[in-house]
């Protein structure tokens, strides 16, 4: 501090900061990068634990004996499903009053603002089944819940049997002190949103239609959503990652790792089986894969598992996925079932919700963790370089044309027009592919899905083609300052909140915002510049997931990928609520085109 109020340490400071200044931010740039290399190392990932006294211990003698009742109830439903060529309502309902639940059914409508050609559906129909077990030794203040898609075909039908029969094993026991919520719920996500909309009586969207008399549990303390893609199981998986890149309690993690090492189940995150060797080149290596896997996986904002949207109700929950592989272990349903039972006698022993332990980290593997207070640095270090650039623009000596300006700064108001233009520019890419997607489709032999599609890449490109410079030869330096302070804010929020979306925004928009001027090379400028934009990042990460799951991609099936993930974010966003596309559209973009108009100056 008293470096910074003695007048001449300041000025000392700051000429510093102007004369090194390229160097500082190269610097900084390079020592953010490093730093998130450096996240997958043990020193800066250590162990996991259990934070939770209630949660501890796997003390807990599982005696879960019906495996072979949940095969058979699997290949009931599918028969069943099959047969009424629906999730079958009637046969549910009737099997789980067989089982003594409480039984209620909930019909539901969506039109979708425009037809998902991924899955053929636009107006969607179906009904959520679930049965609620009253706990015996509560006043059904709180609950569980185990809850399981019902996919189409017969994927997902095993997952079903293994409810129902944990339903009939659990209705036996007298210890439980929460109720618990057994549901199927209808076209994966939709569903789900559905359910938990009438469930906590909201209309988050606006949209849902839904009928029939709930019945209602306690309040939902922890939520386990489950998916089996065959009668064997060789390992598990578990997503972690929620809407708006929204993440579990870390103790509902370790707690399902520890279960799944209890009972010797293989269990894996990313898909990728954690090495023990950690002091080695090719652990670190493997460690990288999975912890950028995570970073791209919730920077995207996309739920990866009906789990997602439990988060958002303050509901702490995770996706199992059982996973048939050529591994030569291989679990039966008892000891999955077993597990499923682990786990949810230990939720049944919170005495309040889970908040002991992280809901901000990274996962290198499962036994590994990085924390916020880890991860945050090496943001701040990109972040870092817009504020040397800040400081030279706006509080360096008074230099010649090749640093600062001499004299007065030009007016603010010759930047309104670059400023209204641009953020207009977002406002029609936010709003016009959806509400203009009839008018396209009749001017034009396009879908509606390719209509949307189509109009958000024109209307991107053509923000290019509207840079406006004021009458002003310095101008650009105060736009150029508007614009890194303005990037600076609006990624800081993003970190905050979703830090791989902040962090891959950060790391491909910083360099090119740091470096653009009108004058210099314009072309090799220009062409940073449009590798540096988010619908290239967007590209890139589709390139990057692709081979860090061992599953490249061409230029044609990534560009296919590319438009895939465009419907799929703007329907995330009007279904859901997901945020990545109006955070892009009205902030990112705007912010992306006053950069370009920077490069344009005249």
């Amino acid at each position: 501090m008293g470096l910074l109020s003695d007048p001449h340490c300041r000025r000392a400071l700051s000429r510093l900061v102007v004369r090194l200044n390229t160097p500082l931010c190269v610097l900084s740039y390079v020592a953010g990068l490093g730093w998130f290399l450096a996240m997958a190392l043990p020193p800066l990932a250590p162990r996991t634990y259990m934070s939770e006294n209630a949660m501890g211990s796997t003390m807990v003698e599982e005696q879960f004996p019906h495996g072979e009742r949940a095969l058979a109830y699997g290949r009931d439903f599918a028969a069943q499903k099959k047969k009424a060529g629906g999730i079958p309502v009637a046969w549910l309902e009737k099997t789980m009053w067989g089982l003594g639940l409480e039984v209620y059914k909930q019909p539901f409508a969506r039109t979708l603002p425009f037809p998902d050609e991924s899955r053929e559906r636009y107006m969607v129909k179906g009904t959520n089944i679930y049965g609620i077990l009253r706990a015996p030794r509560a006043a059904s203040t709180e609950s569980l819940v185990l809850s399981v898609p019902c996919s189409e075909g017969t994927q997902n039908s095993q997952a079903v049997g293994l409810m129902l029969a944990l339903a009939a094993y659990f209705r036996g026991q007298i210890y439980w002190a929460k109720d618990i919520i057994f549901l199927v719920n209808e076209h994966d996500l939709l569903g789900m949103e559905a359910w938990l909309e009438a469930y906590h009586d909201v209309n988050v969207t606006g949209k849902m239609q839904s009928s029939g008399a709930l019945g209602r549990a306690g309040a939902i303390q922890a939520a386990v959503a489950l998916e089996l893609s065959s009668d064997v199981v060789t390992s598990f998986d578990v997503a972690v990652e929620g809407l708006n890149g929204q993440l579990p309690n870390l103790d509902l993690v370790n707690l399902f790792h520890a279960f799944c090492q209890k009972n010797g189940l293989l269990c894996t995150i990313q898909g990728k089986l954690q090495r023990s060797d950690w002091d080695t080149l090719p652990a670190y290596a493997h460690s990288l894969q999975t912890l950028l896997l995570m970073v791209l996986k919730q920077g995207s904002g996309r739920p990866q598992g009906d789990h997602g949207l439990f988060l958002r109700y303050h509901i702490e929950a995770i996706t199992v996925r059982g996973i048939n592989s050529f591994r030569q272990y291989k679990y039966d349903m008892t000891t999955v079932g077993k597990t499923l039972e682990g786990m949810f006698r230990k939720l049944n022993n919170l005495l309040e919700r889970l908040h002991q332990s992280y809901f901000f980290y990274l996962l290198p593997s499962l036994s590994r963790f990085v924390s916020i207070g880890v991860y945050m640095p090496a943001f701040g270090f990109l972040i870092l370089v817009l504020v040397l650039k800040i400081s030279l623009l706006g509080g360096g000596p008074r230099m010649g044309p090749g640093g600062l300006w001499e004299g007065p700064r030009p007016g603010l108001l010759a930047l309104v027009p670059p400023l209204v233009v641009c953020h207009a520019a977002g406002l029609a890419l936010y709003l016009l592919p959806v509400l203009g997607q009839r008018v396209a489709t009749q001017h034009f032999p396009v879908s509606e899905a390719e209509a949307v599609v189509l109009t958000v890449i024109a209307i991107y490109v053509a923000g290019m083609a509207l840079p406006h410079s004021a009458h002003s030869d310095r101008g650009w330096m105060t736009l150029k300052l508007l614009a890194l302070l303005y990037l600076a804010a609006q990624l800081s929020c993003a970190a905050l909140l979703n830090f791989s979306l902040g962090f891959l925004l950060a790391a491909t928009m910083v360099p090119a915002a740091a470096a653009v001027r009108p004058t210099g090379p314009r072309p090799v400028l220009a062409a940073l510049l449009v590798l540096s934009t988010p619908a290239v990042t967007l590209l890139l990460g589709i390139f990057l997931h692709r081979e860090l799951e061992e599953r490249p991609a061409g230029l044609a099936e990534g560009w296919q990928l590319f438009l895939q993930a465009l419907a799929e974010g703007l329907l995330q966003h009007h279904l859901y609520g997901a945020l990545p596309f109006p955070f892009l559209a009205l902030l990112t973009y705007p912010c992306w085109l006053l950069l370009w108009n920077v490069l344009c100056w005249k």
